[in-house]
């Protein structure tokens, strides 16, 4: 059954909470009130809209209810049809590829829908605090139904005044009253993941925006100089109605008074003004242990798609631009990987992108990047600090490469019986002569990733302590062939870990003051923890002894690729990371390694990093033998 009717009801809040509203709809002399989230609060007394009945309505009190899955909802704006209930949703796999050869790697089911019920908002809150939370910074305000009291927390907990625990949460904190939320919720998970892995916010474009310009002069009212002036206006700006409205109100009622309904008036009437053509992504917190892998711009690209396609946040003017005001913009670019543009910095010096929904904002961008002295003219913000380093001269050989340790078994000096015990097995003195390495002949050319994989004790950490002693010619025997020779080129700069051995020693400074001393450039530093899987702007400011076994791996390759070596060894690599993590370090470890001309040998265990590696060879240590394969980049 299609119903047409249009929204009834005096200008009052239409929901208790963002997760729950219900609109009164007056369709053929009837009147029904539809269950739904906070999104309710868009709609205006005398909106037209169509609903598409799926249950019968029921009956409570004598009102006829149609509850959320009874029913789809549109609404009409000068003439266009507009979905808006059920809310907007879409799955998405988000795969993973090998860089040379495309060979899928892994595969995330993802679905992407607006966050509808608390449990959604509750989770938004868990993300948010990955970003900001600190032990005296809470992200969410929450509130107890039994007293009324309203208090800060990151997760749901008790009311701290009555002890209640009918606590629901109330508002994300930096949101607005316009705010729209998009969620990732990962599907087909195990139980050691999180349900939410990302959220988006979704707000009006912000009213007014000048930029700064190379001189330090402020342009005011950039955007109405670069795209049409009816785009981001009237915009979400309940300052500008405050203080008519207070002067308002003043003549009807007494200053205290006027002032405590001063902001929810302003507030609804700002909702009820704006009407734009843009809309700014706000905000992007993706679940630390998964920014590594691209959902930071899936998340982007599906809330592109939701903003197209419902008119989010507002529901009226088709969408044409979409803004972002973001200063991590000049450290990671995602949105640039989007097809977001830069065109400049606000006056407080924030850089601004825009992503055009349409082929008219397309063209206001290329005309202006095009036009303006100050404009970047490809658009781009970021660009890769890390940069190259000088590759190796030549290759790494092993010429009739062998290693012997010889060890004496001597039982004196043993308790007596227990020396007794061991001549019962024949044991009493004894030279013993292993050897591990035999007679290798192989090269390591420049540029190459090498992995070497065998079983424990079959000569992996040996191979690579005889590289280490070639690069720094270090004379002590485990460093040193028994027989043969390595040959190193002469503008070899080795950076090298061996647990136990030679690990990068970390003070009481923090991770990103870590890595900045070393490399000596802030944007390099944090491209190389990005890489390196500690991508949680929280983290850069801990300090090792405060992360957890397997941020410090992490911590320690990031300190390793700092150095910027043109010779790269690393034992035991990935070997406190679970497997999504691991494969997704080794991943983004191997991206860097390729793009910077590093030469690489590293070893593992599990098979799943030598895939997400994906090296030029394969080094089979076993048995005193090396035998080289083609990795998967040249099978």
């Amino acid at each position: 059954m299609i119903l047409r009717g249009k929204v009834v009801g005096s200008e009052i809040p239409r929901f208790k909470h963002r997760w729950f509203g219900i609109l009164e709809v007056e369709a053929k002399g009837e009147r029904y009130k539809l269950y739904m989230s906070g999104v309710a609060q868009w709609f205006v007394t005398g909106d037209e809209v169509e609903i598409h009945v799926k249950e019968k309505p029921k009956v409570k009190n004598g009102e006829k209810i149609l509850d959320f899955d009874d029913y789809e909802l549109y609404k009409f704006y000068q003439g266009d049809k507009i979905k808006v209930w059920p809310l907007w949703e879409r799955e998405y796999e988000a795969k993973r590829y090998s860089p040379l050869t495309g060979e899928l790697l892994y595969t995330y089911k993802i679905k992407a829908r607006e966050a509808t019920y608390e449990s959604d908002f509750e989770a938004i809150a868990e993300l948010e605090q990955y970003h900001y939370a600190s032990q005296k910074e809470k992200v969410a305000l929450w509130r107890c139904e039994r007293c009324g009291n309203v208090f800060e927390a990151n997760t749901k907990q008790k009311c701290p005044k009555c002890g209640g625990e009918d606590v629901h949460i109330l508002e994300i904190k930096g949101s607005t009253p316009a705010s729209r939320f998009l969620i990732l919720e990962l599907e087909n998970r195990e139980e050691y993941e999180p349900r939410i892995l990302a959220y988006v916010r979704i707000d009006p474009p912000i009213p007014l925006m000048h930029r700064r310009l190379p001189n330090g002069e402020i342009e005011k009212n950039i955007r109405e100089k670069v795209f049409p002036e009816d785009w981001f206006h009237p915009a979400f700006w309940p300052e500008r109605i405050l203080k008519e409205l207070y002067e308002e109100l003043k003549k009807k009622y007494p200053k205290k008074v006027a002032r405590s309904m001063l902001w929810e008036k302003a507030k609804w009437q700002a909702l009820r003004e704006s009407n734009t053509a843009g809309a700014r992504i706000a905000r992007v917190v993706v679940h630390p242990d998964y920014r590594s892998d691209g959902l930071g711009q899936l998340s982007v690209k599906a809330a592109l798609e939701w903003i197209a396609e419902r008119r989010i946040p507002e529901m009226r003017k088709r969408k044409h631009i979409v803004e972002t005001i973001a200063q991590m913009a000049r450290y990671n670019p995602f949105f640039e990987k989007v097809g977001f543009k830069f065109l400049w910095e606000t006056a407080s010096g924030r850089p601004v992108l825009f992503y055009s929904l349409t082929d008219e904002a397309k063209e206001y961008i290329e005309r202006f990047l095009k036009e303006d002295p100050y404009a970047p003219k490809d658009g781009r913000l970021w660009r890769p600090s890390y940069g190259k380093v000088e590759p190796l001269k030549g290759s790494i050989v092993f010429k009739n490469v062998s290693k012997v340790f010889e060890s004496e078994l001597d039982i004196k000096g043993l308790p007596e019986e227990i020396q007794e015990l061991l001549k019962a097995f024949g044991v009493r003195h004894r030279v013993i002569q292993r050897p591990v390495l035999r007679n290798l002949n192989f090269e390591i050319k420049p540029k190459e990733l090498i992995v070497v994989v065998g079983a424990s004790g079959a000569g992996k950490t040996t191979l690579l302590r005889l590289i280490l002693g070639a690069a720094k010619g270090y004379w002590e025997e485990k460093y040193r062939p028994t027989s043969g020779e390595i040959e190193v080129p002469e503008n070899v700069k080795v950076s090298v870990m061996i647990p136990g051995e030679f690990e990068p020693e970390f003070g009481s400074e923090s991770i990103l003051e870590h890595v900045y001393r070393k490399i000596k450039d802030l944007n390099a530093a944090v491209e190389v923890l990005n890489r390196s899987g500690l991508s949680d702007a929280v983290l850069y400011r801990a300090k090792f002894s405060e992360l957890s076994t397997g941020q410090k791996e992490r911590a320690k390759i990031a300190s390793l690729l700092a150095e910027k070596p043109n010779l790269l060894l690393m034992d035991e690599f990935a070997a406190h990371l679970d497997t999504l993590t691991a494969m997704r370090v080794a991943k983004k470890v191997s991206e860097i390694i390729r793009e910077a001309g590093i030469t690489a040998v590293i070893i593992t265990h599990r098979p799943e990093v030598v895939k997400a590696l994906d090296p030029d060879k394969v080094l089979f240590v076993g048995y005193g033998t090396v035998r080289v394969s083609k990795g998967s980049a040249h099978s």
